[in-house]
Parts: structure tokens; sequence; C-alpha cells
């Protein structure tokens, strides 16, 4: 029981980087392998906060929250004043920059442990904790969807020019968008840095950035419950196989590409498990089969 209740208190707290990063991806379409590195900002400053400064621990706990959510947004600002303004690869390249560049200077702060990481911080991340924040964050993020400003981000995403001819602040929209989904990323690494109770600057590289990228693209962009499903399938699915050892992370690798393959738009495909999602699949369905009926019927027409 502890064993599973361990998997799904990591299933929430990568959700929570998960749902920040399809806010940026997903919906506002811009594509970061960076966020490994807004997680550790907001690990290692929820750690100096719960472990350096001798705070009761009702205060210490949520107040290292807050400074990782705080610090990765406000470094998150100072990145995307410098790279917002590139256009689609060249913005990839820049936060994958950016996430290594935090790696490397972790590795090199004894102050945090440097290289051979933090151990001993103290265990305060439970799984009604990481339950609550996933519950209360899911409801943030449709509501920032659903309002101008998630609007705003999809106007980006589908044309970003004809957003800008049409009123639009894209360079804003962008900037709110990367600045929540690096706050998320914060809160994320503050949950696992007093979960795990070790932090460690190999944690948090490229690999982890490339994860979270992935779940939001297997989930289907542009749905939020895409990217619940997804975070709960690729995170839980290489533990599923624990027991194949080294053939599990090969048994994960093939299901990424089989779902790639013959589901490029993601699992939902951007649609939400709501009764008005729910409408337009069957509706979507419904006008498909009725348009392969009209064309057999055509065909058959044709042949007579």
């Amino acid at each position: 029981m502890e064993y599973i209740q361990g998997i799904a208190v990591l299933i929430g707290i990568n959700l929570i980087a998960v749902l920040g990063l399809s806010i940026l991806t997903g919906f506002t379409g811009l594509f970061s392998f960076g966020h490994g590195g807004f997680m550790a900002i907001g690990a290692y400053i929820s750690a100096i906060v719960s472990s350096r400064l001798d705070l009761p621990v009702p205060i210490a706990f949520p107040l290292a929250i807050v400074a990782g959510a705080l610090a990765a947004g406000l470094v998150s600002i100072f990145i995307g004043k410098l790279t917002l303004n590139l256009k689609g690869d060249y913005f990839c390249i820049a936060t994958m920059g950016f996430g290594e560049a935090i790696r490397v200077i972790l590795n090199n702060v004894n102050y945090v442990g440097g290289a051979r990481g933090w151990a001993n911080l103290p265990q305060y991340t439970t799984w009604w904790i990481v339950l609550g924040l996933d519950v209360i964050l899911v409801v943030f993020t449709w509501n920032i969807i659903n309002s101008r400003q998630g609007r705003n981000m999809v106007a980006v995403r589908e044309e970003e020019l004809a957003a800008q001819m049409a009123g639009v602040n894209t360079f804003r929209s962008k900037m709110v968008a990367l600045v929540v989904s690096a706050a998320l990323a914060g809160i994320a690494g503050a949950l696992m840095a007093n979960y795990i109770q070790f932090i460690r600057p190999t944690m948090f590289n490229m690999a982890k950035s490339t994860d979270l990228t992935i779940m939001v693209i297997f989930g289907g962009l542009g749905s939020i419950s895409g990217t619940i499903v997804g975070t709960f399938l690729l995170v839980s699915l290489p533990e599923i196989f624990r027991n194949f050892a080294q053939w599990r992370l090969v048994i994960y690798g093939l299901a990424v590409i089989v779902i790639m393959v013959g589901r490029p738009q993601g699992i939902m495909g951007g649609v939400e498990l709501t009764p008005s999602g729910i409408r337009k699949i069957f509706a979507a369905r419904r006008a498909k089969a009725k348009l392969e009926a009209e064309l057999k019927a055509a065909e058959q027409g044709d042949a007579a």
C-alpha cells in the first residue's frame, strides 16, 4: 500500500509541473526543454527555507512552497525577456540551454551540496497535500485557459500574427504563460525535495525536461484532461514494468512511439473529458461516419 501511495505522490507531483508546461506548450504553442531547471530552482530554494531557516513546521513548509514558486517565476521573467521574441526552434534551444546552465551552476555551489547532492531534508510532503494541490491547480489551470488571457494564449498558438493584428499583446500572453508554467514547476520541485528528502542537480537535467514535454504531447496538446491522463500513464508505466529490469525503459519508449505514430494528436487530441467535450467526440464520430457513407454511396453510383 505504501508503494502504491508513493507512486501516486510522484504522479501528483509531476502532474503539477506538466500542468504548467501544458499552459506554455499545449495552449500557447511554445515548446520548452528547460522546465527541469525551474523545478530545480523550486526544489533548492524550498530546501533552503525548510532546512536552513529554523522555522516552525506549520510556517516552514508553506513558505518553502511559495518561495520555490516565486523564485522560479521571477527567474522566468528574466529568461522570458531574453528569449520570448525568438521564433520556433530557437526558443526551444534557448530554454534547453537555460536548463543545463541551472544544472551546471548547482553542481558548483557547495552551500547546497554541489554535485554530491543534498541529503537529510525534512519530509513534509504527504499524499493529502499533493492531492489537495493537484485539485486546486487543475481548477486554477482550467480557469486560466477559459479566461480572456487563456483565449489570447490559444490565439497566439493558432496564428501569432493574426492574433497581433486583432489587438492581442502576444508578448504579454507568452510571458504570462511562461511565468505561470515556471511557478507550477517550482511548486513541483518544492514538493519533490520535501518528499524524497534528497536532491541533486542531475535529477533536473534535460532528460527530466524532455519527460515533462513528452507527457504533455502524449496526453494531447491543448487538453487538461490529456495532461492528467498522459502524466498518470507515463509516470506509472515504468513502475508497472519494474520487474522487467533493463527492459522497462524500452517498453516505456515503445509505448511513446506507438502513441505518437498511431495518434499524433495525443490520447485526448485536444478534447476535454467534460459533458460538452464528450458531445464533441460523438458529434465528430457521427459526422465522420456520415461522410464515409456519402463517399461510399457516391462511389457505388459512379460504378453503376
